[in-house]
């Protein structure tokens, strides 16, 4: 289970004095702790609810990362970095953008897509074929990139 994982993790991080491990640690300790303990949880918290809370810190930080650079603040885009690589580890790995294609194109063929106007059903059937595989900002592009091209 991944809370116990973090915990490990957490516990070899403080021994270890790293401190951008110990921020992102705290972080997904933080949010798995506001999830079990939210309505209709019951203290349990599944694998996908796991895996969505990663997923939910990643793209927080890659939002703030972006923020950052764009404000010229390299000390705090350098820490939001550190920590979504700390983050990423838990996180299945991504796919490559060519089986991205690939699969997406598959699912355009399926449902019978054609124009921009298809996205959503595309993009409802992608979401849930490759969850936690691939980041919903990359897929939505590629969505995208193939309906204008058909």
């Amino acid at each position: 289970m991944l809370e116990d994982q973090i915990m490990k993790e957490l516990k070899t991080a403080m021994l270890a004095r790293d401190d951008k491990s110990l921020r992102a640690l705290r972080a997904i300790k933080a949010e798995i702790i506001l999830a079990k303990t939210s309505e209709g949880a019951g203290g349990v918290v599944s694998e996908e609810q796991e895996m969505k809370i990663l997923q939910k810190l990643v793209k927080r930080g890659k939002d703030s990362l972006e923020i950052f650079e764009k404000q010229n603040r390299p000390d705090l885009a350098q820490k939001e970095r550190e920590e979504i690589e700390v983050i990423e580890k838990f996180l299945p790995k991504q796919m490559e953008s060519s089986e991205l294609h690939a699969i997406v194109s598959d699912i355009i063929k399926e449902t019978g897509a054609t124009t921009q106007a298809d996205m959503g059903k595309v993009m409802g059937i992608a979401n849930k074929k490759l969850s936690g595989k691939a980041d919903g900002k990359t897929i939505a592009g590629i969505v995208k990139e193939l309906l204008s091209s058909q």
